[in-house]
């Protein structure tokens, strides 16, 4: 079985800086990565200092091609299918791959990211990435004094249309058939100057980009952009198997430097944060990386003292 003192669950933002450290900290590192990232459908990937505005595809291949002098360091397209703490006194875990090879880590690091929960709107996918949105830190300046709707449901919505007046003052949320808002959370809207409609969303119409949302009664609105709040979903179920806890929102809960409450399983990223930016992800998988190689320093001088190795000196 390889053994490896890091591997990397996820090849995304968080995973290859986390690599890139530990490559240059000489550390034997695997990062596993499935192909398929959050940003998959955007275009262009934004708040990244000196990377604003380039496609998420192609700052992945510069971060992958900037791992390359780093032979200490391997890549490989596959996914991690399950993981466990292999019983070792050093804390380590034996990881499953899909084509089922077995490899060992001494530390495990989870970059898998989590999966947003599309609408399920007759022509999202159309305009999805486009003019159809999760994050107005990442996308709202594009579409800034635009036409924009909200889409989703109760409180979370509602202050997510509040906090869009950052970007424009042309704003509806939409509810999709949900009622039950507060009556101050409507005071609130309506002293906003956003409108709201609580029909059931049929479709969404347009051809290069969104121009309409069509209901089930009234008229359509039209409409330039589309920022979606809806919930998601941790993308791996390794975190909650290797016995992480999560905070009430779903996150992994963990501590100084990315670490959980688990021997030598450390998650960043997406998965354990609410800043869900590519930068704080990177961010992340570099603190960890640098946790990890401390780790990993202490239990190598504690197995040294463990044989009675004596540092050799010159002269």
């Amino acid at each position: 079985m390889d053994a490896y003192d890091c591997v990397i669950v996820g090849g995304g933002p968080a995973g290859l800086s986390a690599a890139l450290i530990l490559g240059r900290a000489r550390r034997r590192v695997l990062v596993c990565d499935a192909g398929t990232p959050r940003n998959a459908a955007s275009h262009a990937m934004h708040g990244y200092l000196s990377r604003d505005g380039i496609a998420p595809g192609e700052f992945l291949r510069i971060a992958r091609e900037q791992l390359a002098p780093y032979a200490n360091v391997a890549c490989r397209e596959v996914e991690v299918v399950d993981a466990e703490a292999d019983g070792s006194a050093e804390g380590g875990f034996t990881v499953r791959l899909a084509d089922g090879v077995d490899v060992r880590g001494r530390t495990l690091l989870l970059c898998t990211g989590v999966v947003d929960e599309i609408p399920t709107i007759d022509g999202i996918d159309r305009h999805y990435g486009v003019s159809v949105h999760h994050c107005p830190y990442c996308d709202g300046w594009e579409h800034r004094d635009a036409r924009i709707a909200v889409y989703g449901c109760g409180e979370g919505a509602y202050k997510y249309a509040l906090g869009m007046r950052q970007w424009s003052t042309d704003l509806v949320l939409c509810t999709d058939g949900f009622h039950r808002l507060e009556p101050e959370a409507i005071a609130d809207l309506e002293r906003a100057g956003i409108g709201l409609r609580t029909d059931r969303v049929v479709r969404l119409e347009g051809s290069e980009r969104l121009e309409r949302i069509v209901f089930d009664c009234g008229e359509p609105l039209a409409c330039d952009a589309l920022f979606f709040c809806t919930s998601q979903r941790q993308r791996s179920g390794l975190a909650a198997k290797l016995g992480a806890r999560f905070n009430p929102k779903g996150a992994v809960r963990t501590g100084k430097a990315e670490h959980t409450d688990v021997r030598n399983l450390w998650v960043a990223g997406d998965a354990s944060q609410d800043a869900q930016l590519v930068i704080v992800a990177a961010a992340e998988g570099a603190e960890a990386a640098v946790a990890i190689n401390t780790e990993l320093a202490r239990e190598d001088l504690q197995a040294l003292r463990g044989a009675g190795a004596v540092s050799g000196s010159r002269g």
